[in-house]
């Protein structure tokens, strides 16, 4: 085995030697696997884990069926791969939480700090008519206590949705929550017991840590990678050297990389829990904003009954306030029914009764496709802002849908300092520290793009963009 990372490792040097003497210049195309793999007489998979170590690293990238190429020093290169911790962490995060949350929710000019994607095209005067109306028709049974698990209109709404991506949910397996937070805390509850370990991406939205945190719970962070999601190879070494009970993680869109797991992983990240006999708690409420002409399939497409609890919500494509999400939960509904009972009784019934008619007239459907057009096209504008208002070694996701974009701000940069420079400033921004359990990403910051977008946006940017320059010139 040693052998093989010797070698790989050979070719990676050779690699990095061409650069530093610039045989090979920024955007320019890297031999081919066989063509390296002969001239430097290794096999093709070895030239292949080199790549693949280097394209981890930012170093270089890859472009659909055309082969590597040498990242710009580096614009393009994404945030670097974290390591696979020892051992799960006691979580302790809550106080720095409430510090930002009570920063990032009071008014201020720029908002880059929440991820409120809707507010990029508002829906507000369609949903305010329809709350009219459903007045009217209902009458005061709108205002009474709902069903328990849910308005049943609203449950076969979102069984259609998921008939559409080839899933057939039986609305009887859904349970409408308080928005999407809720579903997770009584799906963790599902699932495990105070003191065990719950698998989480690293980074990871920060709500997930807070949570394991509340419930008594330890986490587990799997490094993911910006392009394709949970790094599978660290999570099955994870899971061999842990008792873990449930993993949580987005399949479809992450918060805050916005990677998205290729279809393929979907399915083995499943093959590699079911068979550590794992639940997977599928956090899936940026599915809907994806920027790929097709949704990404669920893994629970994949799954049989009391393999995965799926949790999703309206707050990031319709309407934040109604706080109304659900569970598709085959196989623990009549345990999600039984704690969704004693933490709240049932949800809002008149916003449910709201989203009901929403979803059945098709205006969702076209607000979402609109929301997704507007929100690709601000994460192009933000991308080309932090271009040109940023310090050229800051590293950029490219986000495959969502609202955010996660900047690596380089080795010993503080993120918790800008945040509080930035607010002085009237700018927020989510500190990269907060979406790790122990003390990762000290160095990164979370900003949206999921705002109404003018030239005040751009201009905060820059100011955001001058701030992170001064600090890292040591002036401030």
């Amino acid at each position: 085995m040693h052998h093989g990372q010797f070698l790989y490792q050979q070719v990676i040097d050779v690699i990095n030697e061409m650069i530093t003497n610039e045989l090979l210049s920024p955007g320019t195309k890297l031999p081919s696997l066989r063509k390296l793999a002969q001239q430097l007489s290794v096999s093709i998979p070895t030239v292949k884990q080199a790549y693949y170590q280097l394209e981890a690293q930012g170093r270089i990238y890859s472009k659909e069926k055309s082969g590597y190429f040498l990242s710009d020093s580096d614009k393009s290169a994404l945030p670097k791969r974290c390591k696979l911790p020892v051992k799960p962490t006691e979580v302790n995060k809550q106080t720095l939480i409430e510090q930002v949350y009570d920063g990032i929710h009071s008014p201020h000019n720029a908002p880059f700090g929440i991820a409120n994607p809707v507010s990029a095209m508002s829906n507000q005067q369609v949903l305010a008519k329809m709350m009219r109306q459903a007045l009217k028709q209902a009458g005061s049974q709108i205002l009474e206590y709902g069903a328990m698990d849910g308005l049943d209109r609203l449950k076969k709404q979102i069984a259609q949705r998921y008939l559409h991506m080839g899933l057939t949910i039986s609305s009887d397996d859904i349970v409408i929550t308080n928005g999407a937070q809720e579903a997770l805390a009584i799906a963790l509850q599902c699932v495990t017991k105070p003191g065990e370990v719950v698998a989480i991406e690293s980074p990871c939205y920060f709500g997930i840590i807070e949570l394991i945190e509340n419930l008594g719970l330890r986490a587990l962070e799997i490094p993911v990678c910006p392009d394709d999601g949970l790094w599978l190879e660290d999570l099955e070494k994870a899971l061999d050297e842990h008792d873990v009970s449930a993993c949580i993680c987005s399949t479809s869109i992450n918060n805050p990389l916005g990677s998205v797991m290729p279809e393929s992983r979907r399915k083995a990240l499943l093959d590699i829990l079911v068979s550590k006999n794992v639940t997977l708690i599928e956090d899936d409420v940026y599915g809907d904003l994806h920027f790929s002409k097709y949704r990404g399939k669920p893994a629970q497409y994949y799954a049989s009954a009391g393999q995965v609890i799926t949790c999703d919500s309206f707050s990031k494509t319709a309407a934040p306030s109604y706080r109304v999400g659900w569970m598709v939960a085959p196989g623990f509904v009549a345990q999600a029914r039984r704690i969704k009972r004693a933490l709240s009784c049932s949800s809002s019934l008149i916003n449910q009764w709201v989203l009901a008619d929403y979803l059945a007239s098709g205006d969702y459907e076209r607000h979402l496709r609109k929301l997704r057009l507007r929100l690709m096209d601000n994460k192009q504008k933000m991308l080309s802002c932090i271009r040109q208002f940023f310090p050229q070694d800051v590293r950029v996701s490219d986000p495959g849908g969502g609202c955010v974009v996660w900047l690596e701000l380089g080795v010993g940069f503080d993120g918790g300092k800008l945040f509080s420079l930035a607010m002085a400033q009237g700018v927020s921004l989510t500190p990269g520290q907060l979406f790790s359990a122990s003390e990762r990403f000290q160095n990164c910051i979370r900003i949206s793009y999921g705002l109404p977008w003018d030239e005040h946006v751009e201009a905060h940017l820059k100011k955001l963009g001058q701030l992170i320059a001064q600090m890292k010139s040591g002036e401030q």
